[in-house]
């Protein structure tokens, strides 16, 4: 923060990227009745209503002043929808803001626009065991909450995304995911998947319009209903006040962080030797993460186990967020991070990278954390807000277990390729790290429920044509917010992986929460991406199911955004 003096031309827009506070989800002073009564005649009396700013998790999608409401229950909520379209409003659902992509709210949105922010958090957090292998959680809850929750009762998920303060219903809007696939050898415990959050739905109950009563009402749809394989990634196109999922038995994990395997030996070629490879640990462990950061030579690479006892060198962690140093941004990183944003330093992105690397590699040392075991919820969840805000591209690349790693060997070898390209013309377009992840695909028998059925619109969804698909790898790039030339940069990235893993070989899907879709100068922006290639990639036809069911759903298009009305326009054909 001290990068940023308050009175620095930078601080509106790139001093806060730093603070978790101003980035947040920011609470609003309650509303003057006179005012809230003359520029939302007759909204419901019992609902609290206040002004609020919006913040996107990098600050790139800004909204200052926005009304917004947070109804202490489901019955409120569909009052409040109501009202919505009673008025020809809309409503946003809002969570925890930590996201990137335009679905809740597009750039630029005024504050007078006819758009209601709908606050889960406060209310909608009701948590009980609906049977020895179920939960019923309200949307507001944050997966910290609910993973603590389950552990007290001795059950768990395989995997989750790495921030606890998601709320759930925002994480099953996007399909969110962790990292795993079986390891050698091992077989899927009752009630987990090796897929999204998503894929654990039983039941959800969502405001969805009732054409009998002529008016929005809630209804709760069953897993194996086909309306509900729509709502299970909806996209923010519906909102969804609670959710049954289906859980299993806890476990302990086993998380050991390694920093000393080169690049080139962690993604190198299929066939090239018999290294450290991505695959031999994935093989090995079924759950890993490799952190990549620019201009560096070795990752820091995760490695997850199921271990049932504490390993002699492991230490016992009670508490999630054990990486301190990722955490709490270290005084190095923090001064090369406001000398780029503030003085336009971007060629100093060599000295952050190799800055970045040495915080953790030194970090896993003083403070115990490169072997860690415990519950799973204590390994697994491990990003805190106050942990440096970038701007992430994201992509699963559908493929057979045994081309893992021939999809982060090709990746690896384009990103190195035109990253020191453009170093050589003196451009730094990247700052952050790649990010790369592996899960299972989104099997409906994991649910355990006859005629379950897949999510339609996850980038998980399994395709019937590719039966051999039964694994994703997840790959992100990372870097701060206006880095010169990193949506050309990205661009390149994005048009490598659609043209390479085409649905031949395997298969690139946009990751809905981060940034696709890139022009030369933007993000969520490229037509033929957005009309053409993700809706096949989808695949046409569970597109135009999905898109019809949640029409019908919501007729009015009460929930909905300008971005999301271009993105479920008519389907482009070559």
């Amino acid at each position: 923060m001290s990068n940023f003096p308050s009175d620095d031309p930078h601080w509106t827009r790139r001093g806060f990227l730093l603070t978790a506070a101003a980035l947040a989800a920011l609470p609003g002073l309650p509303a003057d009745p006179a005012v809230a009564a003359a520029e939302l005649p007759d909204f419901p009396a019992d609902v609290a209503l206040y002004r609020s700013a919006y913040r996107n998790w990098v600050g790139e999608i800004t909204a200052d002043g926005l009304w917004a409401c947070a109804p202490a229950g489901p019955e409120q909520v569909v009052d409040v929808v109501n009202w919505a379209w009673r008025q020809g409003w809309r409503v946003r659902a809002r969570g925890a803001a930590h996201g990137w992509s335009p679905l809740t709210l597009t750039e630029g949105t005024p504050s007078r626009a006819p758009v209601l922010l709908v606050d889960t958090a406060p209310h909608l957090t009701g948590l009980a065991l609906e049977s020895p292998t179920s939960v019923r959680a309200g949307t507001g809850v944050t997966l910290e909450a609910l993973l603590t929750y389950l552990e007290e009762h001795g059950l768990g998920v395989t995997a989750t995304p790495a921030p606890g303060v998601l709320t759930l219903g925002g994480a099953l809007a996007v399909d969110a995911h962790g990292t795993a696939v079986p390891a050698r050898g091992e077989r899927r415990p009752a009630g987990h998947t090796y897929g999204s959050l998503s894929n654990l739905i039983l039941s959800l109950t969502a405001v969805v319009w009732d054409s009998r009563a002529g008016a929005y009402a809630l209804r709760t749809f069953h897993r194996d209903e086909a309306d509900c394989a729509a709502l299970l990634t909806h996209l923010g196109r519906s909102l969804v006040t609670e959710v049954v999922l289906r859980v299993g038995a806890n476990t302990d994990l086993r998380c050991v962080s390694r920093t000393d395997i080169p690049a080139g030996e962690l993604f190198a070629a299929p066939g090239s030797g018999d290294g450290r490879t991505f695959a031999s640990f994935l093989d090995e462990a079924g759950r890993v993460e490799a952190i990549w950061f620019a201009f560096t030579e070795h990752p820091w690479l995760k490695v997850w186990s199921v271990s049932p006892t504490r390993p002699l060198t492991s230490r016992h962690v009670r508490q999630p967020y054990n990486y301190p140093f990722s955490d709490n941004i270290p005084a190095p990183v923090a001064e090369l991070v406001g000398r780029m944003t503030s003085d336009a330093a971007w060629y100093l992105a060599p000295l952050l990278g190799t800055a970045q690397y040495d915080a953790a590699a030194l970090g896993l040392v003083t403070t115990a954390s490169a072997d860690l075991w415990g519950p799973s919820k204590n390994t697994l969840l491990y990003l805190k807000p106050t942990t440096l805000r970038v701007h992430a591209d994201g992509y699963a690349v559908l493929t057979p277990r045994n081309g893992v790693q021939r999809v982060v060997s090709e990746f690896a070898a384009f990103y190195r390729e035109r990253l020191t390209a453009y170093a050589a013309r003196g451009s730094f377009p990247v700052n952050g790290s790649v990010e790369i992840r592996v899960t299972g695909l989104d099997d409906p028998a994991d649910a355990g429920v006859a005629g379950a059925r897949p999510p339609l619109l996850s980038a998980l969804r399994p395709r019937e044509d590719h039966p051999e698909w039964d694994t994703a790898v997840w790959l992100d790039v990372l870097t701060l917010p206006g880095t010169p030339d990193a949506e050309a940069f990205l661009r390149e990235i994005e048009r490598f992986l659609l043209g390479t893993f085409d649905g031949g070989f395997a298969l690139t899907r946009v990751e809905w929460s981060k940034g696709w879709a890139y022009t030369g100068d933007g993000v969520w922006s490229d037509e033929e991406v957005l009309r053409t290639v993700v809706p096949a990639a989808v695949g046409t036809a569970e597109w135009a199911e999905a898109d019809a069911a949640l029409g019908r759903l919501d007729p009015h298009r009460v929930y909905g955004n300008a971005f999301l009305d271009r993105l479920f326009g008519p389907v482009l054909r070559d």
